[in-house]
């Protein structure tokens, strides 16, 4: 009897291993799955002038970026969706930049758009953090990255989905699902490359595998409730520009659009489907809050170990219009944009610039040719590039002069020119940030508002200073240890 009930227990066992089988076989069909692409050869160049030469100069051959950036394919099970940043260098890619830059980043667009909502962003911020310093005698002890976050992050949220009163969804799951993305923790590519890691990683695995349908569930509702709307004149968004942007049809995810020697297009276009403008929008919010919080958290942290730059900083804001950045151009203020520049060649956004390169571009840098159809990733040093000793005087230290009339990077901006690169914080060449200059209004303006209503130093009872050590946050690099610093509001300049 005992044998019986064993031979029974075990053929129920075998039948739930088999049904666990074939229900994990269908899944698997349908689930987001590792890149699988042989391990592609990886070069690095930490010299400017290299860099210059391949990036401008053969710029045909280095302007892809990695396609699959974090070894994950979301899109497996699924139609294949682009971002700005991932699409292939070709008529998508530039249906897709040309529609950013000319519908929301264009400079016409920054007096009735962009800036009245920065604006508005700003003054919440430094109404939150003087009311903090005023419930505590006038100073008080902040998590810098904290509210900024929430300030950036409302202020891109606004140009991406509309505002003013009307029903955009739920920013404030927008933002914690954005912000844990990039800063969980998780080293996808690390768990991508061991099984072993995906099991005692179980939940992290699964929760990362999860993000194309949790940001479907947050933006969808969203970019529907902007269709149902239409765009009725208050204020163009980026998802209305989306909604009517036309790209190059396919059938198959590639693009293969005919084109003529001027670049008109020949081929048929379409409209963008739901997923494609819920990745495009993922992208706009991410890259465009992190980039722009980390360089305001950076600069803060200088201006804390470096009192006397702060001093001269808010002398200078102070004494031009109150300081108020006339006609928001950050060049009315030279310090001010010498500073932020200073800390973009410390501390660049985009540490690692990346090119997917094939075997003619590998042949154009020097490197032995590689087999036919094998790429050759090619990871340009930002952050090496902006600390050169052979372009700069002390590369180490905080030093904004060196910016200003007469320094040796007083003709350098934060994307370099075709002539010479010595810092290249928002990449290089066509495949640069389209958002760089937005991004730079942005830090000034954050800069200068709270410098100006805040005076800026280290806790009393640490004696630690400012870490200022860094980690990457996938494609971001920040500080390891998020800036705590003291508060003391200022009096007022009237």
């Amino acid at each position: 009897m005992e044998a019986m009930q064993l031979l029974a227990v075990g053929v129920a066992l075998l039948a739930i291993v088999a049904v666990a089988a074939y229900r994990r076989r269908r899944r698997s069909r349908h689930a987001p799955r590792l890149h699988t692409t042989k391990p592609m050869p990886v070069i690095e160049v930490g010299d400017a002038d290299v860099a210059r030469r391949l990036i401008i100069d053969h710029a045909d051959s280095f302007s892809n970026h990695h396609a699959v950036a974090l070894a994950v394919d979301f899109d497996a099970g699924h139609p294949k969706t682009q971002s700005i940043t991932s699409a292939p260098y070709g008529p998508l890619w530039r249906a897709l930049r040309g529609n950013l830059t000319a519908n929301i980043l264009h400079p016409s667009r920054l007096p009735h758009l962009v800036l009245p909502i920065q604006r508005h962003a700003v003054e919440a911020l430094v109404a939150d953090l003087s009311a903090s310093a005023s419930a505590r005698g006038g100073e008080a002890v902040v998590a810098v990255r904290d509210g900024v976050y929430a300030a950036v992050f409302a202020t891109m949220a606004r140009l991406c989905l509309g505002g003013d009163g009307e029903e955009i969804g739920d920013i404030p799951a927008m933002q914690r699902t954005l912000r844990e993305f990039f800063h969980s923790g998780v080293d996808a590519r690390l768990l991508a490359r061991s099984r072993l890691l995906r099991l005692l990683h179980w939940r992290q695995w699964r929760h990362l595998l999860g993000t194309r349908r949790r940001l479907a569930e947050l933006f969808g509702p969203a970019i529907a409730a902007r269709r149902r709307r239409g765009n009725c004149g208050i204020i163009s968004t980026y998802v209305d520009s989306l909604l009517d942007v036309r790209i190059p049809n396919d059938n198959d995810g590639d693009v293969a659009e005919a084109e003529t020697a001027g670049g008109e297009s020949l081929g048929r276009r379409r409209a963008l489907r739901e997923d494609e403008v819920v990745r495009l929008v993922w992208e706009f919010l991410g890259s465009s809050t992190e980039a722009v919080v980390a360089c305001v958290e950076w600069t803060l942290a200088r201006l804390v170990t470096e009192p006397e730059v702060q001093k001269k900083l808010h002398q200078e804001l102070i004494a031009h219009r109150k300081g108020q950045i006339s006609d928001e151009r950050l060049r009315d203020f030279p310090y001010l944009r010498a500073v932020i520049l200073e800390s973009l060649r410390l501390h660049p956004p985009l540490p690692l610039v990346v090119r997917e390169v094939g075997p003619e571009g590998a042949v154009l840098a020097g490197a032995a040719r590689p087999p036919d159809g094998t790429f050759v990733r090619f990871t340009f040093l930002a952050e090496d590039i902006g600390r050169d000793h052979r372009a700069w005087t002390d590369p180490e230290m905080f030093r904004p002069e060196r910016f200003l009339a007469g320094g040796e990077g007083e003709d350098v901006s934060p994307v370099p020119g075709p002539k010479e690169i010595k810092m290249m914080p928002f990449g290089a060449g066509r495949r640069h940030c389209p958002g760089a200059g937005l991004s730079m209004i942005h830090v000034g303006s954050f800069v200068a508002a709270l410098v100006r209503e805040f005076h800026w130093e280290m806790p009393a009872d640490d004696g630690a200073g400012v870490d200022l050590t860094a980690i990457n946050a996938l494609f971001v690099k920040v500080m390891a240890s998020p800036l705590k610093a003291r508060i003391t509001a200022r009096a007022s300049q009237s």
